[in-house]
């Protein structure tokens, strides 16, 4: 089969518009419907909003009001540049690092995922200006040539990738759910201390044996301690190596810098380095100590890591339990986030001395047991996801390009 020749458009001959974001401060209150996004928070064709997004009133909102729908792309232009996300309906306020692209003569989803192509992700990369922050111009974007294939052609081209993409987001919703299950145990259990006694009954709620304990300033159970996190975990603190050793073309050893690396639940591979400083093992909790602080992922292979994350591993074989306990301490920095006390970072020496009561040994090696199984099907899901995530991003530049025809 002959490849086929599309022709290409600039980009802003197929849109009725190309802009970005808010270039002022609005102002900004704590509790509201109206999140201010960034390129932040653009993630896997998703807007997700976190605890320390910030917020506007309604009459901010409908200041900067830009009507957007079904057709529209949003493009992070500065910082994190090339996150894409897909308008979903949200009322929201873009942030000048955002760029909004409103399709007219090209179908959204074919233009979304033509847009993750990887020379694409470089050439954004590399017509960006700025030594430290990069920033994507309007201009620029406009000026992206894009190939148009016939209309049911795009479509049929969007319909394959969309279909592995609602695969891999199926598989999220079942891992989040399990994750929950196994977060709430650690809540049942470890916060309210209701694990089961010797009769098997809620521990507190039966009238077990409480002591206050004054380091955590709370009752804890009788016979548990209380510890600090780098008493019961190994912690590295990443640092990132020097700027000439990083690059795209695999040599050297995979380079994570922080939490705009993260996918669901292991990392995604964007650089590598031939200098590595600091290194996380397969299997270590990766965590990101700068904002957003508390978000996790699992490393799924050794590799360097750079300052927004830290590798954390149970020093007594007590994964399960390490990795909810984190979960824990990342509710209370969001709690803390919303009321206004914003972590931009943690340093080594908080990280390091955050309390936590501790058990004894048999009831960390139960909790273990239960979430052991919840993790190998969590686990099971991710290793499927990546399989995906690999066969749809082969599949792409086949398809784009014509080497790949869909029936």
């Amino acid at each position: 089969m002959s490849k086929p020749s599309w022709p290409e458009s600039s980009l802003n001959s197929l849109c009725s518009r190309i802009g970005d974001g808010v270039h002022g401060t609005p102002r900004y209150v704590e509790n509201s419907e109206y999140p201010f996004i960034n390129g932040n928070n653009l993630k896997q064709g998703f807007i997700r909003i976190f605890p320390q997004t910030k917020k506007v009133n309604r009459s901010e909102f409908e200041k900067y009001f830009i009507e957007f729908d079904e057709n529209t792309l949003f493009l992070s232009i500065n910082g994190t540049l090339g996150s894409l996300a897909k308008y979903r309906g949200e009322s929201v306020i873009l942030g000048k690092s955002v760029a909004y692209i409103k399709c007219s003569k090209i179908d959204v989803d074919f233009l979304y995922y033509y847009l993750q192509l990887g020379h694409i992700q470089r050439q954004i990369w590399n017509v960006a200006t700025g030594s430290t922050i990069k920033n994507l111009s309007l201009a620029s974007i406009r000026n992206l040539r894009i190939p148009t294939p016939p209309a049911a052609e795009q479509k049929k081209i969007a319909a394959v990738l969309s279909a592995l993409d609602a695969k891999i987001d199926c598989n999220n919703r079942i891992n989040a759910q399990l994750e929950m299950m196994a977060k709430t145990l650690y809540d049942y259990w470890f916060v309210q201390f209701d694990f089961p006694d010797a009769n098997g009954k809620p521990y507190k709620s039966a009238g077990g044996k409480m002591r206050y304990n004054v380091t955590l300033k709370r009752e804890i159970p009788d016979g548990w301690e209380d510890r600090q996190l780098s008493q019961i975990a190994n912690i590295t603190m990443g640092q990132s190596p020097v700027g000439e050793s990083l690059n795209d073309s695999e040599e050297g050893v995979e380079f994570f810098q922080g939490s705009t690396d993260f996918g669901w639940q292991f990392p995604t591979v964007r650089q590598y380095t031939t200098q590595p400083t600091r290194m996380a093992k397969s299997g270590d909790i990766l965590l990101s100590v700068r904002a957003p602080v508390g978000d996790m992922n699992i490393a799924h292979l050794d590799c360097c890591i750079g300052r927004g994350l830290a590798a954390l591993n149970s020093k007594d074989g007590f994964d399960g339990f390490l990795f909810y306990a984190m979960k824990y301490f990342k509710t209370i920095f969001d709690r803390r986030n919303s009321e206004g006390t914003t972590f931009g970072s943690i340093t080594k020496d908080d990280l390091y001395s955050l309390p936590l009561a501790y058990p004894q040994n048999k009831l960390l090696t139960e909790y273990d047991k239960v979430v052991t199984k919840y993790n190998q099907m969590v686990f099971k899901r991710s290793m499927e996801n990546q399989y995906l995530t690999q066969l749809r991003d082969w599949l792409l530049p086949m398809l784009m390009n014509g080497q790949v025809a869909v029936a």
